[in-house]
C-alpha cells in the first residue's frame, strides 16, 4: 500500500485500486497525549483522544457549548472517573469533525458539572473510522468513508479488515 497525503485527503493505492481517504495526523503533547481541536455538533471544542475511554465523554460545559443542553439530560448512568464515581446522561451527538474526518450519529456521555475538565474522544468515534495507529510519536486518525460520503460512490476497494492499534 502506498499513501499520498493531500490536505488532509490520502490517495491510497490498494491491490491496484485508488481510493481516496481522510487523513489527520496528531502529534503527541510533552506529557505523551493527544490533544487537538474537533467540531462537535459545529462548536470548536478542545479534546483528549483516550482510546481508553469506551465512548466520548464529554465535560458538562463542553456538552452546553455543543448545544447538547445538558440542563435537560437525565443523569443516570453510572460512571467511574478518577474523582470516583459518578452519574453521566447519555447522548447522541449529531456530528464530530477532525482535521477532515467526520463521524456522524456518536455515542456519547455527557458528565454533572464540575466533574470532568474538558473532553475525552474515545471509542465511540475512534472505532467508527476505518483505522487509527501511532508511529513516531504521531496518532493516524484513518477514515475511507468520507471520500465515499461526499462523493456518493458505492463501492471501495478493500485491502482486507481495519485495525486498530492502540498507543
Amino acid at each position: 500500500m502506498s499513501r499520498r497525503v493531500i490536505g488532509g485527503l490520502a490517495a491510497l493505492m490498494l491491490s491496484g485500486s485508488i481510493a481516496m481517504a481522510a487523513i489527520a495526523e496528531l502529534k503527541a503533547n510533552a506529557h505523551g497525549h493527544y490533544v487537538t481541536h474537533a467540531a462537535i455538533n459545529g462548536h470548536d471544542i478542545a479534546v483528549l483522544v483516550d482510546t481508553g475511554a469506551t465512548t466520548v465523554a464529554l465535560s458538562y460545559e463542553d456538552a452546553s457549548t455543543a448545544g447538547l443542553r445538558p440542563s435537560n439530560l437525565e443523569f443516570d448512568v453510572p460512571v467511574s472517573t478518577a474523582n470516583g464515581v459518578a452519574r453521566a446522561a447519555r447522548v447522541k451527538i449529531d456530528r464530530i469533525s477532525i482535521e477532515g474526518i467526520e463521524v456522524e450519529d456518536v455515542d456519547g456521555l455527557v458528565l454533572p458539572e464540575g466533574a470532568l475538565r474538558g473532553t475525552l474522544l474515545g471509542m465511540s468515534f475512534l472505532g467508527r473510522l476505518s483505522s487509527f495507529r501511532v508511529e513516531d510519536g504521531v496518532l493516524l486518525l484513518k477514515d475511507c468513508d468520507a471520500f465515499r460520503r461526499s462523493s456518493g460512490v458505492s463501492a471501495w476497494p478493500s485491502a482486507g479488515p481495519a485495525t486498530n492499534l492502540a498507543p
